[in-house]
This record gives C-alpha cells, structure tokens and sequence, in this order.
C-alpha cells in the first residue's frame, strides 16, 4: 500500500495505528484506549507474519484481540489493590481512623470534642475525662467514632 509516497504493508498499519491509539490515550486518558492499542498492534505483528490475510479476518482479529486487552485489562484493574477503593481520597474522616488522640472537652452522655492536630472534632464513645486518649474506630458524617485505649 502507498500512503505519501511510502510504501505501507498492511501489518505496517495496523502498528501505526496502534501507535495513534496509544498516543490518544496520552493526550486523553480515559484507561480504555491502551487496550485497543495493543489489540492494533498484535493484529498488525500477526498480519506482519501473514500478510495474505483478507481485510475482513483482520477485522476479526483486531476485534477479537482488543476484547481480550480490555477483558484482561479490566480485570487487572479491578484486582489492583491502588484502585480497589477510594483509600480516603477526598474522605478526611476515613484517613483518621486508627489514630490516637486526646479528648479535648470531656465525652459526656457519649459526645464531646476530640483534638486532631490543630482542630478539634465532635466525638461520640464512652464517657472519658478531658486529656484522655482515644482510638478514633470510625465516622459518622463529620463526627468521629472513639473508644478508650485499653
């Protein structure tokens, strides 16, 4: 095949449009593009290696290889401890659980203030003289979940 004055095999295309793909997922990342990147590009290594294949096999191929990527992919994905929650992301009160803290206003009827860093949170648990440590155990909202260090 000539495009410009350059003569393309086929399997030649397929890997530049593998390239074009892998570059559009630079540009604009959405995770899904790589996938049918390398579906191109194993179809252009097989039509590289087989170059009589008919126009509609290829299609198949490609097709069937970048199903396979995305299957395989998304399977990864969701398998991968980084991504498989939100890990506290934008969630102050998820990334305080498991800290110790000191009560700062004495828990009382089973609320009071907690002082973490330089603020101070409502706090629901046991009752608990001001001063005393804390496990903060979990959150209700913007109110943080304590119980006594034992």
């Amino acid at each position: 095949m000539n495009l410009f004055g350059i003569d393309f095999s086929v399997g030649a295309l397929w890997l530049v449009a593998a390239l074009v793909l892998a570059i559009m997922e630079l540009i604009a990342p959405g995770f899904f593009l790589i996938f049918v990147a390398a579906g191109a590009a194993v179809t252009g290594l097989v039509v590289l290696a087989g170059p009589d294949l008919h126009v509609i096999v290829q299609a198949l191929l490609f097709a069937a290889f970048s199903g396979v990527a995305v299957a395989t992919g998304r399977r990864w994905y969701h398998r991968s401890p980084s991504t498989a929650g939100s890990h506290g992301l934008n969630d102050r009160t998820a990334k305080l659980i498991g800290r110790i803290v000191e009560v700062s206003e004495p828990i009382v009827g089973g609320e009071g203030r907690v002082r973490v860093g330089d603020g101070a949170w409502t706090a629901k648990g046991f009752d608990m003289p001001a001063g005393a440590q804390v496990r903060i155990v979990g959150a209700a909202g913007n109110v943080l979940l304590v119980e006594p260090l034992i």
